[in-house]
């Protein structure tokens, strides 16, 4: 589960798209967002507008935005959670149902869905695993923090202000492997990638990496140390 938090609104959606709207579900996509409160509204708006326009269609096509999910018993698992989340109480803001367009009914096509939940509620917090989001509000950096390290997983997070010290504060406190600041999902292979939690052990890539791929060994040479014997006797 990965958590983005809108902390300052600066084009986010114009600047750095969710990474979440991909059909495959990346486990370092985005799959729930918060936003405080002041810009909740403008936020899930323009969220909600970005998703109904991504288009969807054969992923060989250079116009198509997201291709289909890998099977029909993946594609009823993400459509399983739009129940779920509707019986929890959620409010299904856009998708939670396959296109209709008829170009597109032979495919494991599921519409970008994006969900009001609660912090608590299974959607979100469990990886549903396809082109569905949760959102939040929040008034404190404090309540931020809690709801985006309330969830076993913690793979990656992301965080968009213009406060650079409330950046690296946040980013200190977030439990999660990997952490961006006013962007989201840029990887290099001299950075480690791993999460914490549920989301897995161990580093690839970067230094950390090469760890996987040695054996350390200690050895002790005594040049010139008087060391008092285990069993002294006289």
């Amino acid at each position: 589960t990965d958590r983005p938090i809108a902390v300052d609104l600066i084009d986010v959606l114009r600047t750095d798209r969710p990474a979440n709207f991909a059909s495959r579900k990346n486990v370092a996509d985005w799959h729930k967002a918060m936003e405080t409160e002041s810009v909740a509204e403008e936020f899930v708006a323009a969220l909600v507008s970005l998703a109904e326009s991504i288009r969807l269609g054969d992923p060989k096509a250079v116009e198509t935005e997201m291709g289909p999910l890998t099977s029909p018993q993946h594609r009823d698992r993400v459509l399983s959670y739009v129940k779920v989340a509707v019986d929890e109480g959620g409010e299904i803001l856009t998708g939670g149902e396959a296109p209709e367009a008829t170009a597109l009914a032979h495919g494991c096509y599921v519409r970008p869905t994006i969900v009001r939940a609660q912090p608590g509620s299974r959607v979100a917090s469990e990886e549903v695993f396809g082109p569905f989001m949760t959102v939040h509000t929040f008034d404190s950096d404090e309540q931020a923090l809690e709801l985006a390290n309330g969830v076993d997983y913690a793979l990656g997070a992301g965080l968009w202000t213009r406060d650079l010290s409330r950046a690296h504060r946040i980013a200190r406190d977030l439990r999660a492997g990997m952490v961006w600041v006013n962007a989201y999902k840029r990887v290099n292979p001299g950075s480690p990638f791993g999460g914490m939690g549920a989301s897995g052990y161990g580093r690839e890539m970067g230094f950390e990496a090469m760890h996987e791929y040695t054996e350390a060994k200690a050895v002790w040479i005594n040049v010139d140390a008087q060391l008092p014997p285990f069993y002294p006797r006289a």
